[in-house]
């Protein structure tokens, strides 16, 4: 079991995350509608973001998942590691960007932001932590072994483990 830094909390899979009201990339109040992201083009309707098309008269503001990619600021980190892996990481990143396009189809805000290789561990950062958690699930499904999960509810941020 990894060590936990400070804040941290071991959740179970079985535990549904609940999220702080402190995420400082939440919107303060609720958009005018329609509002497009200029970056991505996803369009705020019906009190969410869906990919749309945009109208012709639709106000402007970047999204919660642009500003955390811009900023480089995670909500989700996904460490994956171990002799098995540095064998297969073709297949289990390939099983990781799946599972994201699967998600951002219908969540414009659960996306990638970068996924870096250290020497024989990658780590992959997310804008949301379920997505960071449903990646670790999607890769204990896959290839088995369970991902730590441990989770941060003073920054809203969700740290996965995965060594196999």
């Amino acid at each position: 079991m990894i060590k936990l830094a400070a804040g941290y909390h071991h959740i179970s899979h079985e535990r549904p995350l609940i999220e702080q009201d402190l995420d400082a990339y939440r919107m303060p109040a609720k958009l005018a509608e329609p509002t497009v992201c200029p970056d991505c083009s996803a369009v705020f309707h019906k009190g969410r973001w869906q990919w749309l098309e945009a109208p012709a008269n639709a106000n402007q503001e970047t999204c919660p998942a642009c500003k955390r990619i811009h900023d480089n600021f995670p909500a989700g980190y996904i460490t994956l590691e171990g002799p098995y892996f540095n064998t297969h990481s073709e297949e289990i990143l390939r099983t990781v960007q799946n599972h994201e396009q699967h998600e951002r189809l219908e969540h414009p805000l659960k996306r990638i932001i970068a996924t870096k290789r250290q020497g024989d561990t990658t780590v992959i950062t997310t804008t949301d932590i379920h997505l960071a958690r449903g990646i670790a699930e999607a890769v204990k499904h896959a290839f088995q072994d369970e991902p730590e999960l441990h989770y941060n509810p003073g920054e809203n941020l969700l740290r996965a483990y995965w060594m196999r």
